[in-house]
């Protein structure tokens, strides 16, 4: 097993946060702002505002993703601080 991890950085532009494996991986992503107003939006490469899923102020979120997924993100706010951990199968 493989653990990736990292903070990302998001603005208002869609950005990959979780890229393609072959093998089945676990994602959880955490909104590491405080404040209220700095939300993500978590989808495919055509997220926005209005349709991803949404992830308020110090929410976390577990994703199954399957081979291939990748896991895009953005937010209403500039500057809105994401840490990702990525737990990968080894072949």
């Amino acid at each position: 097993m493989t653990l990736q991890h990292r903070q990302v950085t998001l603005g208002t532009a869609i950005s990959e946060i979780v890229g393609h494996d072959n093998m089945p991986h676990e994602v959880h992503v955490h909104n590491n702002n405080g404040d209220a107003a700095h939300l993500v939006f978590l989808g495919g490469e055509a997220v926005s505002t209005s349709n991803g899923l949404r992830l308020g102020a110090k929410e976390t979120i577990t994703m199954n993703l399957g081979p291939d997924d990748r896991l895009y993100a953005t937010s209403n706010h500039t500057a809105t601080v994401v840490s990702v951990l990525d737990i990968r199968k080894n072949d």
